[in-house]
């Protein structure tokens, strides 16, 4: 089976080759996001990570408190369901959950998405890990990772794609994370992370299970 990286340069690779002139715009805000080190100002490995309390799909209130006290924490911050990179790197995350559980981790996922009651509870328990709703990006914007998406983006989205994010997001349709992931120790305190600015790639699962086996 390939791995995350594989699946998501597949799909890349896919992109260029069907819509060559959107990738190379893609490829040049990324550039011009790591010239300005966008993403630079995420909470880094040895500091606290601020508190939230955010509604799952059923719209019930988690705070990252309660799920501290489960034991160490890993947190991936997403853009959307109707993200294929996104959906690529929970379906991996998704496979090694029994690892993550089995080192004593929960893991919470987090977008801007609002719950739309779409999901029935068996649907949600499925999943097999926590989504949580960061309305405007705003614990997004605490842990650094906010970006506002430039209109070239986000005229592909509206106009390409279709996609009415405000609607969607039910708020600021221009404010989106960066996709990053932190492993957090019980006491809530940054073990490792991984931020990229560019979107198309991600952390790999087992990166994630590396660091909760070497927290301390």
């Amino acid at each position: 089976m390939k791995n995350l990286r594989e699946q998501t340069d597949a799909k890349i690779a896919a992109g260029r080759k069907a819509n060559p002139e959107f990738m190379e715009g893609v490829d040049a805000i990324i550039t011009k996001a790591k010239e300005f080190q966008q993403g630079n100002n995420a909470i880094k490995v040895g500091e606290k990570a601020p508190i939230f309390e955010l509604p799952n799909p059923e719209g019930k209130l988690i705070s990252l408190d309660s799920l501290l006290d489960k034991g160490p924490l890993v947190i991936t911050f997403y853009r959307g369901n109707w993200c294929p990179y996104c959906n690529l790197q929970l379906r991996a995350l998704q496979a090694r959950l029994n690892d993550i559980h089995a080192l004593g981790a929960t893991l919470v996922a987090i977008s801007p998405q609002v719950p739309d009651g779409s999901m029935t509870k068996n649907e949600i328990n499925d999943m097999g890990f926590i989504v949580l709703s960061d309305q405007d990006a705003k614990v997004a914007s605490q842990y650094g990772v906010a970006w506002e998406v430039p209109e070239f983006l986000a005229e592909h989205m509206r106009v390409d794609r279709e996609l009415d994010l405000e609607k969607i997001n039910n708020g600021n349709g221009h404010i989106l994370p960066i996709p990053a992931t932190f492993v957090l120790g019980k006491d809530g305190v940054v073990q490792w992370n991984y931020v990229n600015v560019d979107y198309r790639i991600r952390s790999e699962p087992d990166e994630v299970v590396e660091a909760l086996k070497n927290l301390s």
